[in-house]
């Protein structure tokens, strides 16, 4: 028994591919005051972007010589979480270390 569809009118539309772009990647940085100190920069760096000690301190002396350091670079909302946990913990630490995001 075959079905008959009012509406069917035979003619196949053609699937269009679509492209996927990657999601925009954001670069994180630290950016370099005289305040802050470097042992409180480089724990930070371990804790939040998941550096070793001797990763750490090579950003955290990126930072203190050039006047930044990048963390790591990540999807934007991921990025920017990790800007608000760090700026978040260094206030709360009494520091005014500075952490932005731009797009990679």
């Amino acid at each position: 028994m075959a079905t008959k569809h009012d509406n069917d009118s035979g003619t196949v539309l053609a699937r269009q591919e679509q492209k996927l772009k990657p999601p925009a990647m954001y670069q994180v940085f630290l950016l370099n005051d005289d305040y802050t100190p470097m042992e409180f920069v480089v724990a930070v760096i371990q804790e939040y972007f998941n550096k070793d000690r001797e990763t750490a301190t090579q950003i955290m002396l990126n930072v203190h010589r050039d006047g930044k350091g990048m963390c790591g670079v990540y999807p934007k909302d991921i990025a920017s979480t990790k800007v608000e946990l760090v700026l978040t913990h260094a206030r709360k630490a009494g520091h005014p270390l500075q952490c932005v995001m731009e797009e990679a």
